[in-house]
């Protein structure tokens, strides 16, 4: 099984899904990062041509602690556009990887890369699977399609899945000191302590030590069943 995790930025994806993707290799999985652009204007200490290339071999580091790959996309930071070129990037990309499942940004931020890299990620895995967009390499269908929780996407963000991370939670910690913005050396938002946070809350709403959330697209909210599943509980109060 391949799992691909779209992200703005350079650290998004990591922040957001890095425990499911250490789950999943440790598993004896495939996962890879894309990262539409490398984030490289948000370090006001550095020149934003220096901070790229710092980025670019975190997120290497980074993967590597977690057992994944890497692709990055050369848009820029805080320029990503949604036009027709985004989007068949997107879909090569997806045509090459091949992911069974994609992880991506909830619509409902208030950082304009994040809602424009989930319409182009949206569009590139629809038009991954259609034959009759015909490019370089044939169609691929994904087969499932989650979103993320992340403290910049929280607009009418619910979660459906809450994913177990707790036995590799200290990898996944430890991966996110590769990146200097998450060793606190770059914004004063306190990401390791927000997402400590939030892992143990949404842990604990399951049973869990620690878990990481994702959302549904509405449609796959529809399912039938010939009865209600027995399986385990569902409890009203």
């Amino acid at each position: 099984m391949h799992l691909v995790v779209i992200g703005a930025h350079i650290g998004d994806a990591e922040v957001t899904a890095g425990g499911v993707v250490c789950k999943y290799t440790r598993a004896g999985h495939r996962a890879t990062f894309l990262h539409l652009t490398p984030g490289e204007k948000g370090n006001p200490k550095m020149n934003h041509l220096e901070y790229k290339q710092q980025r670019l071999v975190e997120t290497r580091r980074s993967a590597e602690k977690m057992g994944a790959e890497v692709m990055v996309f050369d848009y820029a930071d805080g320029e990503l556009p949604i036009n027709n070129e985004a989007k068949l990037k997107v879909c090569d990309a997806v045509r090459q990887l091949k992911p069974d499942i994609v992880i991506t940004h909830w619509h409902g931020s208030f950082h304009r890369d994040h809602r424009n890299c989930h319409i182009n990620a949206m569009e590139g895995v629809f038009w991954a699977a259609l034959p009759g967009i015909v490019r370089e390499l044939p169609a691929h269908c994904v087969n499932a399609l989650y979103y993320a929780e992340n403290w910049e996407d929280p607009y009418g963000y619910k979660p459906d899945f809450w994913i177990d991370i707790s036995e590799v939670y200290e990898q996944w910690r430890e991966a996110l000191r590769e990146h200097a913005l998450f060793r606190g050396e770059v914004a004063s938002f306190n990401y390791l302590q927000y997402y400590d946070g939030l892992t143990a809350m949404r842990g604990a709403e399951v049973g869990y030590k620690r878990a990481q959330t994702f959302a549904l697209p509405p449609i796959s909210r529809k399912r039938g069943l010939p009865f209600f599943p027995t399986d385990e509980p569902v409890l009203a109060f």
